[in-house]
């Protein structure tokens, strides 16, 4: 099937189980009432993406507080309990953080349950995100490793572990999650992408990686507002991304500055497209959607084009994000019909 769907990973978290339209939000609960909500709303989330059209789902990272603390949570060597402030992003806004006080190792598995509940209420393709070393590394503070790269590397171990896991359970699409990768571009070849090759390392499903501008919180656009009338970090770091054995890239597309000729660098590489923009409330058409995906076929053949959205929808009012999930499905299918 030509443009199959899939979203970048997060959907909005119902009230009943965390703070509302917040990044971080708070749980509403705690203990077993709190893995109750999670399982239910795991389960919400997937029916959410099935009754749009969307191909490839995920659990929606409803269990998870952050796409990456919800990772780092089940690792050693971590202390939240003295979260430290620092600058995200090359310093794009400011978040409180854990330190990595220890050697890094994983105390259990951890996403087993979501990827067991999610693969019970589905039979389509499941994929599953996780957060990429370099990532993880801009979103913690270090006071063990005293050396960036090699704390990477120590994720990518851990990583790696959890994705083979998360294959084990079912996974059909395994994606690690690069932001970092748009804001330290010297480092995506320097080093990025052996780290993240780690991580990927032995895995026999689909692997991808998604990056992207950021979730629609205003740090980000204001961010993109100094990036100039064309956004060219991508043309920085494809090339590397290229040679790599990762199969796919996320990246984003609509409503973007970055200009589309850039995908013709991903020779051979299926293209997650962003059609939905998860920085604006105004919720796209099927037509929209066709558009997007028309202009990105004149780069990428239309057999490696997979529609999805920008980036995640975590900090969106449901409502809205579950009408940008119907134009995803309908768009898609009405590229289909035109471009089939």
């Amino acid at each position: 099937m030509l443009f199959p769907t899939t979203i970048a990973g997060s959907l909005p978290k119902p009230e009943w189980l965390a703070e509302p339209n917040t990044l971080w939000a708070p749980w509403k609960s705690s203990g077993e009432e709190l893995a109750r909500a999670k399982r239910d709303a795991t389960v919400l989330a997937v029916k959410l993406q099935e009754d749009a059209g969307v191909d490839i789902v995920t659990e929606g990272e409803q269990a998870r507080q952050h796409f990456v603390h919800g990772f780092l949570e089940k690792v050693e060597g971590i202390d939240f309990a003295h979260k430290v402030e620092m600058g995200i992003r090359n310093d794009r806004y400011k978040a409180m953080v854990p330190q990595v006080v220890a050697p890094l190792r994983l105390k259990s598995r951890v996403h087993a349950e979501e990827a067991r509940v999610a693969r019970t209420h589905t039979t389509r393709k499941l994929k599953f995100t996780l957060p990429g070393p370099m990532t993880i590394i801009d979103t913690v503070a270090d006071r063990h490793y005293g050396d960036r790269v090699k704390m990477a590397f120590a994720f990518a171990e851990l990583l790696n572990e959890e994705a083979k896991a998360l294959q084990a359970d079912g996974v059909d699409v395994i994606q690690f999650d690069e932001p970092a990768f748009n804001v330290y571009m010297s480092e995506v070849s320097d080093w990025g992408i052996e780290a993240l090759e780690r991580a990927a390392e032995g895995l026999t499903c689909t692997t991808a990686v998604h990056i992207c501008y950021g979730y629609g919180i205003k740090a980000n656009t204001d961010w993109k507002e100094t990036l100039g009338s064309e956004w060219r970090q991508y043309e920085d770091i494809f090339p590397a991304i290229a040679n790599s054995p990762i199969q796919q890239v996320a990246i984003e597309c609509r409503n973007s500055k970055a200009p589309l000729d850039l995908l013709a660098l991903l020779k051979g590489k299926v293209v997650q497209a962003g059609v939905i923009d998860v920085a604006s409330d105004t919720v796209e058409t099927a037509e929209d959607v066709a558009k997007v995906i028309d202009a990105v076929s004149k780069f990428v053949p239309k057999s490696n084009i997979v529609a999805t959205t920008n980036c995640g929808m975590a900090p969106m009012r449901r409502d809205i994000a579950e009408a940008k999930l119907m134009a995803l499905g309908a768009g898609a299918k009405l590229a289909r019909e035109r471009m089939g």
